[in-house]
């Protein structure tokens, strides 16, 4: 009587434990996966870049990482789906042929698609790349993450600003710090009218050592004064932009 009944409960419920037992499994590997990769990044680097781990390296592991994660789900569900019966024809059809698997998918998450497949260009062609000091459509921070369907950006308030990879692919970027490792610190300071630019500047050259003054805008409002420091690391720019404003302030208010 046991046998009979494992059987008829088999029957009912194995699709359902199996589908459960896949995803479980699912997370598992890219739990397992995530956490190799971390372990083993200077031996990956090691066989990719000659030991040299580097931003365009660090760049492309981490994409490929997420790309390995993604196709582990894609797949887990897949299976998932044709243990039941119902959907059986469907979970056949996404294992069996990859263009219906991209026209399915395509057709439900066309932006999604889009983003992925703008991130894997951003991945191949790096026009940015971790750690770089990037400014695009108005907003300037240091590249933290590139994913499959958005780029992660650190400003100097350590805020995110999360930007679509579609959207990053095809617009104008700005990167400081893609052929050099450091970057010119550059920081505007506008006087009104009221104040004689100047007596500013000769103060400003004559207090901020190593300090590059330029006058580099008069309109009817005031003056723009350029200050140019000496370069420096792409991550602190933007603190020592901020520094170089107050210095300024305080140079003038002395």
């Amino acid at each position: 009587m046991a046998p009979i009944l494992a059987q008829a409960f088999l029957d009912q419920y194995g699709g359902a434990i199996t589908a459960g037992v896949t995803l479980i499994a699912a997370i598992v590997g890219v739990a397992f996966t995530n956490r190799w990769i971390a372990r083993h990044r200077t031996q990956i680097a090691a066989a990719v870049s000659g030991g040299q781990f580097s931003q365009a390296t660090d760049t492309r592991l981490r994409f490929t990482q997420r790309a390995i994660d993604a196709a582990i789900v894609i797949i887990a569900l897949a299976i998932a789906l044709s243990q039941f019966a119902a959907l059986d024809k469907i979970g056949s059809a996404v294992l069996a042929s990859s263009a219906i698997a991209a026209a399915v998918v395509g057709f439900a998450a066309r932006q999604t698609l889009a983003n992925a497949i703008a991130g894997l260009f951003l991945a191949v062609t790096q026009p940015l790349r971790i750690g770089d000091l990037v400014t695009f459509e108005g907003e300037t921070g240091t590249v933290e993450d590139i994913r499959l369907t958005s780029t992660w950006l650190r400003n100097g308030a350590n805020a995110r600003i999360i930007v679509p990879n579609e959207r990053l692919a095809g617009g104008v970027l700005r990167n400081d710090s893609i052929v050099e490792t450091v970057v010119e610190v550059e920081a505007s300071l506008w006087l009104p009218v009221a104040i004689d630019a100047i007596d500013a500047v000769d103060r400003l050259r004559g207090t901020l050592d190593g300090v590059r003054v330029r006058v580099a805008e008069t309109t009817s409002e005031g003056t723009r004064l350029l200050l140019i420091d000496t370069p420096a690391p792409a991550g602190d720019r933007l603190g020592r932009e901020s520094q170089l404003r107050e210095d300024a302030l305080r140079a003038l208010k002395s």
